[in-house]
C-alpha cells in the first residue's frame, strides 16, 4: 500500500479507536479485538522511548500482520530518543505513532513523560517536529485537557497550536484534567469532571485538526452524538476492553457502514489457531483468554465461561481444549439471529 493510501485508510480507522491501555491492550489483547472489527483503529500499550533506544526492548514492537490497522504509543520527553524510537515503530510496521501526553502515573511524572507534558507544549511540539523528521507516517498526541492547576480554557488551545504548528494532524483528547498532586491514575480516569463541550469547542478553533474524543464513553450510540456534533473520531476504553461485544462488535456496519456484525463464538473460533501458535511456542494460554472473559457478558453460561478459564487457564498445558470445553457452557443466544 502506498503512503498516501496507508495514511488515508488509518485515518478513515481512527473514526473510532481503543484506547492504549496499559496491561491491557497488549498483542493478545489487539488480536481479539481484530476479530471482533476488521475497521478500528488499534493502539498498543504504551511504549516508552528509552526502553527502546537504551533498553533494546524490541521484544516490545513485537504484533501481527492481522492486527492492522495499529499505531504504536511511546511514552518520552527527549526529542532525539523519539525519532530513534518512532523510527523502529515505523520499520516494525507500525501504522501511526502516537506520542502519551495524557498517564497521570507517578512513574511517568518522574520520567517528565505523560500528562506533566501539558505543562510544556514546546516540548511536545520538538518531540513531534522530530518525529515527524524521520518516519513517512502520521505522527499523533493523546494529551488532556490540562493538569493541575491549569486554566483547560486557556492551555488546550496554545497546546493544540504548538503541536499543530509542529505538523500534528491528529490528536486524541482525553475530556478531562489529570490531577498530578492528590489522585491516584485508578482516580484520575473517573474524579475529575469530563468536559465534552470543550473539546466540541477546540474543533471550531482547529477546524483542520482531527481530533478524536475520549473519556468516559461506552456505547456507539453516545459515539455517534460525538459525530453528529462535528467531531471527527471517538476513542473508547475501559468499555471496549471489558465489554468488547457491546462496542467492537456491531462497530463495523455501524461506525463505518460496512461490513457486518460479529459473534462472540465467531471471535472464539476466530483465536483458536492463534492459541495454537501461541501455546506451542510455549507460550501461557492465561496470557490470552485474560483479554476474552467478557466476550459473553450477559449471556446464559458467562459466569461458567468465566470461571472455567480464571481457573484453567495457567494450569501446565492449557490449551485450545479448555477454551472448546468452556464455550460449550454456553447458551444459544435468540438476539444473534439478527446479527447473523
Amino acid at each position: 500500500m502506498a503512503d498516501k493510501d496507508r495514511k488515508l485508510s488509518v485515518r478513515n480507522a481512527s473514526r473510532l479507536s481503543v484506547a492504549p491501555m496499559m496491561d491491557w491492550t497488549d498483542r493478545h489483547c489487539r488480536m481479539l479485538h481484530r476479530q471482533l472489527s476488521a475497521e478500528v483503529l488499534l493502539y498498543t500499550e504504551m511504549v516508552t522511548s528509552a526502553a527502546l533506544v537504551r533498553g533494546g526492548a524490541t521484544h516490545l514492537l513485537t504484533h501481527s500482520n492481522q492486527e492492522h490497522p495499529v499505531a504504536l504509543q511511546l511514552g518520552g520527553s527527549d526529542p532525539s530518543e523519539l525519532a530513534e524510537a518512532a523510527r523502529m515503530g515505523a520499520e516494525a510496521g507500525y501504522d501511526e505513532i502516537n506520542l502519551n501526553v495524557g498517564c497521570p502515573s507517578d512513574r511517568v511524572q518522574s520520567g517528565c513523560f505523560g500528562a506533566v507534558l501539558m505543562e510544556q507544549p514546546a516540548l511536545v511540539a520538538s518531540c513531534v517536529t522530530a518525529m515527524r523528521r524521520v518516519v513517512d507516517i502520521d505522527v499523533t498526541v493523546k494529551c488532556r485537557i490540562g493538569v493541575d492547576d491549569q486554566d483547560p480554557e486557556e492551555v488546550l488551545p496554545e497546546f493544540l497550536a504548538r503541536i499543530v504548528g509542529a505538523g500534528c494532524e491528529r490528536v486524541a483528547i482525553h475530556a478531562r484534567k489529570a490531577w498530578l498532586q492528590g489522585l491516584s491514575p485508578k482516580e484520575n480516569r473517573d474524579i475529575p469532571p469530563l468536559d465534552y463541550d470543550l473539546v466540541h469547542r477546540m474543533k471550531g478553533l482547529f477546524p483542520n485538526l482531527h481530533i478524536s474524543i475520549n473519556g468516559g464513553i461506552t456505547t456507539l450510540e453516545q459515539a455517534q452524538t460525538f459525530f453528529d456534533g462535528g467531531l471527527d473520531g471517538v476513542m473508547i476504553g475501559r468499555e471496549a476492553y471489558h465489554n468488547p461485544m457491546a462496542v467492537l462488535a456491531q462497530a463495523d456496519p455501524v461506525i463505518f457502514g460496512r461490513g457486518h456484525g460479529r459473534t462472540a463464538e465467531d471471535a472464539v473460533a476466530a483465536m483458536l489457531p492463534y492459541i495454537d501458535a501461541h501455546t506451542e511456542d510455549g507460550g501461557k494460554l492465561g496470557q490470552i483468554t485474560r483479554h476474552m472473559l467478557g466476550l459473553f457478558n450477559g449471556r446464559p453460561g458467562a459466569r461458567a465461561w468465566r470461571r472455567m478459564l480464571s481457573e484453567g487457564a495457567h494450569r501446565p498445558g492449557a490449551g485450545r481444549e479448555l477454551v472448546e470445553e468452556a464455550l460449550a457452557q454456553i447458551r444459544p443466544d435468540a438476539s444473534l439471529a439478527s446479527i447473523a
